[in-house]
């Protein structure tokens, strides 16, 4: 579970303690009342970031958490190419004895497409189309063929039909 952010006072007094006391991370650990690690990720990204004490007091709350913590997200009309499910399929029929795992077949797939799906979506798009591909067994059974017409001469004389 992800920490909860600390207060944007607290940030601002990190920052104040940094760069306008010149105190070490220990000393604004001990001052603020968190840990070392958090007094240093909070300066890092505030390095990160390009605030200085100075210009990160005038800043408001809302703008400070915006440039500390940016969103990054991956915009929704971003099109990756799906996989090609049918292939999938025969591959790994083709290749059973072989062992070809979805692995592999998913590192062909990333060669062919660099910004494609990471390995858990590939397989859950591989899961959906087989669960909507429809099963049927089509199966020609030769040896009954080839076992009626032999047996028909095994078969006793009284059921034969005679022969004109």
């Amino acid at each position: 579970m992800a920490n909860r952010r600390l207060p944007v006072r607290k940030i601002k007094e990190m920052l104040r303690l940094r760069y306008a006391c010149g105190l070490s991370n220990r000393e604004i650990a001990l001052s603020c009342n968190v840990s070392r690690s958090t007094v240093a990720d909070y300066l890092m990204r505030a390095t990160a970031a390009g605030l200085k004490w100075p210009d990160s007091a005038e800043l408001t709350q809302a703008q400070l958490e915006a440039r500390l913590f940016p969103t990054e997200h991956v915009p929704s009309s971003v099109h990756r190419p799906l996989p090609d499910c049918e292939y999938i399929y025969e591959q790994l029929r083709r290749y059973r004895n072989v062992n070809l795992t979805m692995t592999q077949l998913w590192l062909e797939y990333k060669e062919k497409h660099p910004d494609g799906y990471q390995y858990t979506q590939f397989c859950e798009h591989y899961r959906r189309w087989l669960s909507q591909r429809d099963y049927f067994m089509r199966q020609e059974h030769r040896a009954v063929r080839s076992c009626l017409s032999t047996t028909a001469m095994a078969w006793p004389w009284w059921t034969r039909q005679p022969v004109n």
